[in-house]
Order: C-alpha cells, then sequence, then structure tokens
C-alpha cells in the first residue's frame, strides 16, 4: 500500500483534511460519521465535497460494514490511471491512504452483511485476525460471467451483473440453499428488460433490488430503478426511481450504507470529446427515498 502523495497531501490539507502522512498540527481533525459531513435530505447531494467530490472522476464509493472505512476510487486526470482511496476512522479521527497500481483493486467492492467478506465480483476476501486475506474464487459456477459488481443479502443470496460486448446487460442470483450455492439465474423480465442492467444492490433483508439501466420509462440515459418484493417471493415490476434521483444524464452503482439510512450512487457531470466519463461525482441522498416508493399494502 502506497501512502499518500505529497502534493495530494497538500492538497488535502488545503480542504482542512487530516491525513495519515501530515502533522497533526497541519489542518484540523476531521471527525464524526460519514467523514464529517453533514447529511443530505431527500435531494441528492454530491458527498463530501473538495475531498471525495472533485473535478475528476470519482466511483465505487462504499463504506464496510462498521461504518469505520469509506473505499472509493479516482482516475488522475493527468495520465487516468485509478488509484483505490480510503479513510479509515480511528477512536473518531478519519485518516487517509491511497492504493495505486496494483495495489488499487477493483473498484465495484461490496462489504457482505456479516462484514467478514469483501467482494470484487466473481472474486472476494475474507476477515482474518491480520487483516484481509488473499484473492479467492467465487468457483466454476462464476467463472464464465463476467461480473462487474455483486451484492449479497443476509441469507446469503447473491445479485450479480455480467458486462457484455452488446450492452444489454444481465442481472442475476445465486441463494444459498441448506449450505449449497446455487448456480446463477437470471431474474425476470421485470428486472431484465430494457438494456445496460448493471450493479444490482439486494437489500440485506431481499425486500428490494436497486440496479443502473436504460429502459423506456427512462430520462434520456442510465437510470436508477428499483423492484420491490411481493408477499409470495416474487418481484413487482421496474419503477424508475424518478426526478429527485434521475436525470438526462448517467446515473448509476447504487449502494445504501451499512446502517440503512442513505443511498449512494454516481452520476456524470462532466464530459470532454475523447472520454464522455471526465467528471463523475458520488451523490447521497437520504434512504427514506426508498420508503416513498415501495408500494402501499
Amino acid at each position: 500500500m502506497k501512502l499518500l502523495s505529497s502534493s495530494i497531501a497538500l492538497l488535502l490539507a488545503s480542504l482542512s483534511v487530516c491525513c495519515t502522512n501530515q502533522d497533526q498540527n497541519e489542518a484540523p481533525e476531521l471527525t464524526g460519521p460519514y467523514l464529517g459531513q453533514e447529511p443530505p435530505g431527500l435531494t441528492p447531494i454530491p458527498f463530501a465535497p473538495g475531498l471525495v467530490t472533485t473535478s475528476a472522476f470519482e466511483d465505487g464509493g462504499v463504506f464496510s460494514r462498521d461504518m469505520d472505512e469509506f473505499y472509493f476510487v479516482r482516475q488522475r486526470p493527468q495520465d487516468r490511471e485509478l488509484e483505490t482511496i480510503i479513510f479509515s476512522q480511528e477512536e473518531g479521527r478519519w485518516a487517509m491512504t491511497v492504493r495505486e497500481g496494483e495495489d488499487a483493486e477493483p473498484f465495484y467492492r461490496y462489504f457482505a452483511p456479516d462484514g467478514k467478506t469483501m467482494h470484487f465480483g466473481k472474486l472476494y476476501k475474507e476477515r482474518t485476525v491480520d487483516g484481509w486475506s488473499e484473492t479467492k474464487s467465487l468457483g466454476p459456477a462464476f467463472e464464465d460471467i463476467n461480473i462487474m459488481s455483486l451484492s449479497a443479502s443476509s441469507r446469503g443470496t447473491y445479485a450479480i451483473d455480467e458486462r457484455r460486448e452488446d450492452e444489454d446487460g444481465l442481472l442475476r442470483y445465486s441463494r444459498l440453499i441448506d449450505g449449497v450455492r446455487e448456480t446463477p439465474k437470471p431474474f425476470g423480465s421485470e428486472i431484465n428488460s430494457g438494456t445496460r442492467n448493471a450493479h444490482p444492490f439486494i437489500a440485506p433483508d431481499e425486500s428490494y433490488i436497486i440496479w443502473d439501466g436504460i429502459k423506456d420509462s427512462g430520462f434520456g440515459n442510465v437510470d436508477l430503478y428499483i423492484s420491490f418484493r411481493h408477499p409470495d417471493g416474487s418481484w413487482g415490476s421496474a419503477i424508475n426511481m424518478g426526478a429527485a434521483i434521475n436525470t438526462d444524464a448517467y446515473e448509476a452503482g447504487p449502494k445504501v450504507t451499512p446502517d440503512g439510512k442513505y443511498l449512494f450512487f454516481v452520476r456524470v457531470v462532466g464530459t470532454t470529446d475523447d472520454n464522455p466519463y471526465s467528471d463523475i461525482d458520488i451523490f447521497w441522498v437520504d434512504a427514506q427515498i426508498i420508503e416513498n416508493l415501495r408500494p402501499q399494502r
């Protein structure tokens, strides 16, 4: 792991961020939950402006299960190389490290509800007394699926996507039945409709799934959709999450914080002629927006 470069450290010092290689007196401490940020209401706002959200490309923002770590990736404007940035909280104080090169790892990272597993698509690591284990494979049933993103419920059900050349995208699930992992199966047409279905987030209690896709009901680009589970176990029709979340830009990568309070996602806010994703920001919004969409019974 490589610590913050001096140039980045100086930048963050000017933003009043306390970093791992700074003297404690150089900048005020960054303290409190959610990196000390003021929580949003029902209108999405950028997460940690100037600290996490900048004029560069950021993606994959996710908290660990204990809420003491926050991971995201940033694309360096000078060379477009990705680096993973990790904020860690100890005794109420946040510190920052950067991983780059081979240490950066894939950025579609997900922490299982038990806090013992960190998923990277078809790969994962397990929590040990010494930290995280070496990378392991989910097994043969997943090897031929080009998984970008995986999430898991408290029952062990996986929701996964597949990167495909035709951009259609296909979301699958895999349950844990009597301790045995089943072969992934496609969700029904309630979810797998339209194009580019990707990045599914399944609620810990499996009561809903949020993902991004392109459908006729959309706002003109990739939007966030949600499907609620019926009492009989079937899934309801996809619901566009509406103008409070979606715009005519690209919205994707939904994740709900482990405490269930906030929905995180990304939005394209700037493009260039040679890079349509030159500026992606991480947004957050009160998770009450999910309950407002839940069908009344």
